[in-house]
């Protein structure tokens, strides 16, 4: 446990929480956005396939394993999404924890105070996991990407225009639940 006289010893317990708390929330910023990129990709070429005259053939089996990726990805994004919020709440909880304990520590409650200690602790501990496991998730998406991505730039360059532009809604529409592309 933390000396009770050390006024540091506190604050380190409670900075160090609020300090992560706010990389969690970055990476919960940008992994939204590659889920975003990643079902934007997926519906661009749902809409391609649904067009027979805009996919030659010899490009049919290269889109589906395309959408394919792009489906993973989500799947695999929602995952991190997941053990990131999980990460802000362990995190907002230790700190919180952390804080009352030291008032508590300071109103002569040491036993309430190092059991809090304790929680918040093996709260943060499991934010840290979390952080650990979702950056895991997010490099082995990246692999995906890479590996599944379009073979040049051009040929994914035409697809945003028209999916950008088009005035009507896409008739695919992607399932959280499900973790599917299902027409609607």
């Amino acid at each position: 446990m933390s000396d009770p006289t050390n006024p540091l010893a506190a604050l380190s317990l409670i900075v160090a929480p609020a300090v992560l708390t706010n990389a969690s929330s970055i990476l919960v910023l940008s992994t939204s956005n590659r889920l975003a990129r990643a079902i934007d990709r997926a519906r661009a070429l749902a809409i391609q396939l649904e067009k027979p005259t805009a996919t030659p053939d010899r490009f049919v089996a290269l889109r589906l394993k395309e959408m394919a990726g792009a489906e993973q990805r989500a799947l695999m994004l929602l995952n991190a999404l997941r053990f990131f919020y999980a990460s802000l709440g362990s995190f907002a909880a230790s700190a919180l924890t952390s804080l009352l304990g030291a008032v508590l520590l300071g109103r002569g409650a040491e036993r309430l105070a190092s059991i809090l200690e304790l929680l918040a602790v093996g709260a943060g501990s499991i934010a840290v996991g979390g952080l650990i496991l979702g950056c895991i998730v997010l490099l082995r998406e990246t692999r995906i990407a890479v590996l599944v991505g379009p073979p040049s730039f051009e040929s994914s360059s035409r697809l945003a225009p028209d999916h950008l532009s088009s005035t009507t809604a896409p008739s695919w529409c992607f399932s959280a639940r499900s973790g599917t592309f299902n027409r609607y």
